[in-house]
């Protein structure tokens, strides 16, 4: 059997390329989490970014609902409120015309087969 030359060089060697592959593949795992933490930071950043945004239009809201002008605005549109000095608008007919009558058609119902009225009880809500 021959022997293989086993010299304390080669052992040395082979040892620090195997540390090397060990320090490769560590430093690639810690790239690999950097980036993935690079990631969710981005990701935090923009919810909190949204989030400040969605509460300075909330304050503005709040801000702009206590004011005069907010009041203001609501009695006119929706409670229907006059100011002094303004004149209301009542439409009325013109006199001597007959109002109109709309007839609204009335849907006739199909009639269901028995098979329909029974798949229906069946097989429906």
């Amino acid at each position: 059997m021959p022997q293989i030359p086993f010299s304390f060089r080669r052992v040395a060697i082979f040892a620090g390329i195997f540390v090397l592959i060990l320090f490769l593949i560590e430093f690639n795992s810690r790239l690999e989490e950097l980036n993935r933490l690079n990631n969710q930071r981005d990701q935090v950043r923009l919810l909190a970014t949204q989030a400040m945004q969605t509460q300075m239009a909330l304050q503005t809201q709040v801000a702009y609902a206590g004011s005069i002008a907010a009041v203001d605005e609501w009695a006119r549109t929706e409670g229907h409120y006059l100011k002094d000095g303004d004149h209301p608008v009542i439409p009325v007919e013109q006199p001597g015309s007959q109002p109109v009558i709309v007839n609204t058609p009335v849907p006739t119902p199909t009639p269901m087969q028995n098979w329909e009225i029974w798949w229906d009880l069946f097989f429906n809500d």
